[in-house]
């Protein structure tokens, strides 16, 4: 009787043993079962919304950013990517100083009108480092001068954009101003008025020209701003407070942004092909990829070949502004070189 009371207490023993080890086994799921959803809330919450505030609409030239669209870069790196269309790269900075956008893809003229307002901001990336305006008229017009203009309605894409801003400092170097012309706000890449002879030249960029030379342009003269002030075309600007809070965040956009560069510049073919669904004039493919090209010959030059891409050149900005300020297009310095930084671009890899 003994012995079958100690043989069932140790059966006892057993099955109650069996039974914690088995609750453990079940509480320690559920603990990890609860980790996992935690830390799927915390991935969750570490995504982040990036707006980048643009000067135009999606169009081809920025195909890069489909690209990374398209591969999923964004998502990799915790970021939730919003693009935002403007009219100019004026729109593009009053979105982020109303607090409407993160980053700002604008040109440097945009910027330094800013600064001059008063605007705390902060350069922190070089998209174009080479001027990509120019001023373009039909050789029937006969506009070989910038003071052939004198009296005539000229063209740009809104008085918001880089081509009101570069038709101003062609004005100036031949002593005019903007009252010596008419100038025609004909819309974001639009040479209908040019071709319709309802203005006698029109500001664009090279891309923009290329396109309506696609279209039947025809024979034109074009006087490149390059060849009076070499502007890098568009940077990339943030206000002073989102570059100190959200530092981490802009590393990881220009990451993604340096990366679908330079797999544009591999890939121009695939790149022009993702721009098909994403371009609201990304309908030709062909088309794409002459853009893209151009676009990939002014992404980089021979200071970022060294240093890599994104790298701002602090003399040539410095010398931007002198230049706006001697021409009267600045009433105030605004010292353009101590809010320029390539502090994040040497951390990118």
């Amino acid at each position: 009787m003994k012995r079958f009371v100690k043989k069932m207490s140790v059966a006892f023993l057993f099955s109650a043993l069996t039974f914690t080890i088995a609750a453990c086994g079940a509480a320690n799921e559920d603990v990890q079962e609860e980790q996992q959803g935690d830390n799927q809330v915390v991935e969750e919450q570490t995504v982040e919304k990036i707006r980048m505030a643009s000067w135009s609409n999606p169009i081809a030239e920025q195909s890069n950013l489909y690209v990374a669209e398209e591969k999923g870069w964004f998502e990799e790196a915790g970021l939730e990517f919003e693009y935002i269309p403007g009219q100019g790269g004026g729109d593009a900075v009053r979105n982020i100083i109303a607090g409407n956008a993160d980053i700002a893809f604008a040109n440097v003229e945009a910027v330094l009108l800013a600064l001059e307002k008063g605007e705390k901001l902060r350069v922190i990336y070089n998209i174009y480092p080479e001027n990509v305006f120019n001023l373009v008229s039909l050789k029937e017009n006969n506009i070989t001068s910038i003071e052939d203009l004198r009296g005539k309605n000229v063209g740009v894409y809104s008085r918001a954009s880089g081509t009101y801003d570069n038709l101003l400092v062609l004005l100036h170097k031949a002593g005019m101003t903007e009252d010596d012309i008419t100038i025609v706000d004909a819309g974001v890449l639009n040479f209908g008025p040019l071709m319709n002879n309802q203005v006698a030249a029109t500001a664009a960029t090279d891309t923009g020209l290329f396109s309506a030379q696609l279209e039947g342009l025809g024979e034109v003269d074009v006087i490149e701003v390059k060849d009076v002030l070499n502007t890098p075309a568009d940077v990339f600007v943030v206000t002073e407070k989102v570059f100190n809070e959200k530092q981490d965040m802009l590393l990881r956009f220009l990451q993604v942004y340096r990366d679908s560069v330079a797999y544009t510049m591999e890939n121009p073919e695939e790149a022009a092909e993702i721009a098909v669904s994403h371009a609201i004039d990304g309908q030709n493919v062909e088309r794409n990829l002459g853009i893209i090209h151009i676009r990939n010959q002014t992404s980089i030059n021979e200071e970022m070949k060294e240093k890599g891409l994104g790298w701002l050149d602090l003399d040539i900005l410095k010398e931007v502004e002198e230049t706006y300020y001697n021409l009267g297009l600045l009433n105030e310095r605004v010292y353009i070189e101590t809010i320029t930084t390539n502090e994040l671009v040497e951390q990118l890899n």
